[in-house]
């Protein structure tokens, strides 16, 4: 696994491998712990979770995380490889998968696709605040 710091952020890649999901999110805790941002660390594990695991199940080649913290929010990115972008969707009561972008948007002060469809990213308020 390659990975990249610089005191504001993280960036690694990785196989697409579902155990990766829970690596990820120990090393997403960590970082916050790190920066003393503890009050963010369960909204950050709930999107890296939902978003490394689409880019797991549905990307094309190596998935990347990028984690960063900008002004007032700090930014989550998640590259998969695939052109195909993330959408949200309803998911039937019966379904088993279908609402991790529906969970990213109940806690995320924004998110959305980049323009090749490569990467979902998400911002959550560093104060805790939703738009």
């Amino acid at each position: 696994m390659a990975g990249h710091g610089n005191g504001t952020g993280f960036e690694v890649a990785f196989p697409p491998e579902e155990h990766r999901v829970a690596h990820m999110r120990r090393i997403t805790a960590a970082f916050l712990r790190h920066r003393s941002l503890d009050s963010l660390t369960d909204d950050a594990e709930l999107v890296v979770s939902e978003l490394v695991t689409n880019a797991v199940r549905h990307g094309a080649g190596p998935v990347g995380l990028r984690v960063a913290l900008g002004v007032g929010e700090l930014r989550i990115e998640v590259r998969d490889g695939s052109s195909i972008p993330a959408r949200l969707r309803t998911a039937d009561p019966a379904d088993e998968s279908g609402r991790g972008l529906f969970l990213v948007d109940a806690v995320a002060r924004a998110w959305g696709v980049s323009d090749d469809g490569t990467t979902t990213w998400c911002a959550l308020g560093l104060t805790g605040e939703r738009l």
